[in-house]
């Protein structure tokens, strides 16, 4: 009897001090928790994105040098889910590459894939170039 009665009152004792933990995210960034997912899936595809742009502009006589692009001015355009629940995804992007303080050259959409390959890329409008001499 005195060892089931000190059984129960242990198994009570460690109830009663078992503190549930709850998990919340943190969001410590300046937007919603959605926008800042987006713009960390945006700036995660930077490199390939830098790849497309000078591939498009490689043979374009008039782009003017250092031409670049901002996440927070790209639209998500689609993400296509390829083989399942975590398998591979492509994203298309809606680029406006911009030149100096962000004068806007261009429209484009580029493809990758979650690896950081460009699969496809397609210009869509070329805007004018500004001289400032």
């Amino acid at each position: 009897m005195k060892k089931t009665a000190m059984i129960l009152m242990l198994a009570i004792f460690l109830v009663s001090f078992n503190t549930p933990a709850y998990a919340e995210t943190i969001n410590e960034a300046d937007t919603e928790l959605c926008d800042t997912l987006k713009y960390a899936l945006i700036n995660s595809l930077r490199e390939p994105v830098d790849q497309a742009i000078a591939d498009i502009y490689k043979d374009d006589e008039d782009a003017p040098e250092g031409l670049t692009w901002d996440s927070y001015d790209t639209e998500i355009l689609k993400i296509k889910q390829l083989y399942g629940v975590g398998g591979a995804y492509e994203i298309t992007l809606k680029v406006y590459p911009y030149y100096r303080a962000h004068i806007s050259y261009g429209e484009d959409v580029i493809v990758v894939n979650a690896d950081g390959e460009v699969i496809d890329y397609e210009h869509l409008k070329t805007y004018p170039s500004v001289d400032f001499d």
